[in-house]
């Protein structure tokens, strides 16, 4: 009887032992976690335009033109010189381009928010038939929604008090509402409450933004409008 017991006792152990070994081949090992490589991000920037812009341009690039020149000193363009003698201007500014082609001034107390340039035009517009006084063809003015080009001027305005200081090529000239800087292919000034901007050049005057031709009032030779 205790042989039997014993020989009972090794069946069942064996088969526990068995039965633990099948479980252990059964569990499968954990495969190793993927390796993740991360790339940094990429910052692209964009450069810096340096053509100046094309007629029909956005007015946002040429801004952006505009604003890739370097800054001038502007307080060296509150004189104005005629004939050696020198005004000192208060706020007001003047300058010329290096061709000599145009000459730019303000006026706060005649004309606020105004930019007059006088422009060496090839072709100005023809003087219109209602006009009575002495004709500017190439006087330019523009207040940010308006350009008026060629009027009719008694006297020269604030160009009695002569020419400002040159703008070099390259720098850029800002005042009030107004960026201005000159290329070898003309002057080229923005107004930043308006959003528009302006080419002059002896071949014309360029719009660009919402300035568009319109119908020249009385006494002016052509007109763009926002």
């Amino acid at each position: 009887m205790r042989m039997a017991l014993v020989l009972i006792a090794s069946v069942l152990v064996a088969g526990c032992s068995s039965g633990r070994d099948e479980q252990a081949e059964r569990i499968e090992p954990i495969p190793p976690a993927p390796s993740v490589t991360t790339t940094p991000p990429t910052t692209t920037t964009s450069a810096e335009p340096t053509a100046p812009p094309a007629p029909g341009a956005a007015v946002g690039d040429v801004i952006a033109w505009i604003e890739a020149g370097d800054a001038a000193d502007a307080a060296q363009y509150h004189v104005a010189t005629r004939d050696g003698v020198a005004t000192q201007l208060g706020e007001d500014v003047a300058f010329t381009t290096p061709a000599g082609k145009t000459d730019c001034m303000t006026d706060a107390t005649n004309s606020p928010g105004v930019l007059a340039c006088l422009v060496d035009l090839v072709d100005p517009p023809p003087r219109p038939e209602d006009a009575y006084g002495e004709w500017k063809g190439g006087w330019v003015d523009y207040d940010g929604a308006n350009v008026a080009v060629g009027s009719v001027h008694g006297d020269p305005g604030p160009f009695t008090a002569g020419t400002g200081p040159e703008l070099p090529y390259g720098q850029v000239l800002a005042f009030g509402d107004y960026r201005c800087r000159v290329d070898t292919v003309g002057l080229f000034c923005a107004n930043y409450a308006r959003q528009t901007a302006v080419r002059y050049s002896d071949a014309g005057i360029e719009p660009f933004g919402c300035l568009q031709p319109v119908a020249a009032p009385p006494q002016i030779g052509e007109m763009f409008s926002c």
